[in-house]
């Protein structure tokens, strides 16, 4: 079974959570996932929560919100929209409501996309109490005048945020930064695509022996999850001090785009290197967003005062898609070749970031590579296009270039150059600055 399909069935598992910025859902899933991560070592994800009315900066961390039940039904008792069937019926944070409507008050309370009448939209109120429920709008069209149920059991009290986090130590303090969301109900592109992904490259940064750097892992509710991690503990002190590259993970599983959106200023390492892999990895097609197309947690990492190395990674970008927040963002919208794409660019921008060093040659001249084995002892046409590459990198590898510099100036992925950087290094034919 390839890691996509592995990815695909744990997406597929996770999809019919029901959860929001805070809540049961959103501790099932960082549950799910720190047992899958902990499968082989028994190191998870530590969890962590943050008290309802907790100041962080200018917000107020929420209450917590719970859910049992919402439906609307009809006189006959027929329910026309149910939770039961899909989390996406109730608009998120609904506070609770037992009454009796007619057609015209019903309508006050629901929410549709006239403009994408088949699929019911995905809506929320966090910080206004408020209820409601979403159904298509073909649905509510078809509704005859009469009354109305309206039924949701649902409680908001003081609870907490929750959210995951895991350092992995290496040699170095400095530290990759890696963070994705977990607070939306079940859409499969736009939400747990990213915990899964995320899940899978822990597991591959585990795998590497001997790590230069420090991996740093959250899985938060979007937005507050983000701004209370930045100011709680010593987190923003510490990240700004120590992170020389962040990514956040979002819609990593569909197969019809790559995307990156930059940071503020489009000139940081994360920016370089993940705009290396993307154009080896697709031969130059994917999309590239400036940081005035942000829509998720790089904004309050980019965000002034808090300003971390940050781009955003995606296979569709958020927004861009028609499927998005929507209820047609399921499980039929990712793929396991989606995740396999996404996974592929995330475990070469590890890499990557692990070779990316300055090199600089032992021997002045090209040393002679025969005699190690690194080039044909027999001369003739065509031979020498086989090692054009480590030649490339030779050449520049003089002091002035990092390894993703040398691959900018030559055209050799990334990928490929770490292979040379590991042939050159065993015959001592170069060093690291």
């Amino acid at each position: 079974m390839t890691v996509g399909q592995q990815m695909y069935d744990f997406a597929a598992e996770l999809f019919p959570l029901n959860r929001s910025i805070t809540g049961e859902g959103v501790r099932q899933t960082l549950k799910m996932c720190s047992d899958r991560i902990a499968e082989a070592d028994g190191v998870g994800f530590e969890i962590k929560n943050v008290a309802s009315g907790t100041e962080v900066f200018d917000w107020t961390v929420p209450k917590e919100w719970a859910i049992r039940e919402a439906y609307i039904e009809d006189e006959s008792g027929n329910r026309i929209v149910d939770m039961a069937v899909s989390n996406l019926h109730v608009m998120g944070y609904s506070t609770p409501v037992d009454q009796w409507v007619d057609l015209d008050e019903l309508k006050e309370h629901v929410f549709t996309l006239p403009d994408q009448p088949d699929i019911v939209p995905y809506v929320t109120s966090y910080y206004k109490e408020r209820f409601g429920f979403c159904m298509s709008q073909k649905q509510l069209d078809s509704l005859a005048p009469g009354r109305y149920h309206m039924y949701i059991d649902s409680e908001l009290f003081d609870g907490n945020l929750t959210y995951g986090e895991l350092v992995l130590p290496g040699e170095s303090d400095e530290e990759i930064f890696f963070s994705t969301y977990d607070c939306h109900p079940s859409m499969a592109n736009n939400e747990v695509s990213g915990p899964v992904l995320m899940c899978e490259l822990i597991k591959y940064v585990k795998s590497l022996k001997n790590r230069r750097y420090t991996y740093r892992f959250i899985i938060i509710p979007e937005t507050i999850g983000a701004i209370t991690y930045l100011a709680t503990g010593d987190h923003l002190k510490h990240m700004k001090e120590h992170i020389v590259a962040g990514f956040n993970i979002s819609c990593v599983g569909d197969d019809r785009d790559y995307s990156i959106v930059h940071s503020k200023y489009a000139d940081t390492l994360a920016d370089r290197v993940l705009l290396s892999v993307l154009k080896s990895h697709t031969d130059g097609k994917y999309s590239d967003y400036s940081f005035l197309k942000r829509g998720s947690d790089e904004r309050q990492y980019n965000s002034a005062g808090v300003d971390l190395p940050v781009v955003c990674f995606c296979r569709s970008k958020f927004g861009e898609y028609p499927e998005y927040h929507t209820s047609a963002d399921d499980m039929t919208l990712i793929s396991p070749e989606g995740f396999q794409g996404g996974y592929d660019v995330m475990i070469q921008v590890v890499d990557a970031l692990e070779y990316n060093r300055i090199y600089v040659m032992t021997q002045p001249c090209e040393p002679q590579l025969g005699k190690r084995g690194l080039f044909p002892t027999v001369s003739k046409k065509g031979s020498y296009d086989a090692v054009m590459a480590m030649m490339y990198f030779m050449t520049y590898a003089d002091g002035r270039n990092d390894l993703i510099g040398i691959s900018e100036i030559t055209g050799v992925p990334v990928k490929e150059l770490t292979e040379i950087v590991d042939k050159l290094y065993a015959n001592g034919l170069i060093k690291i600055l």
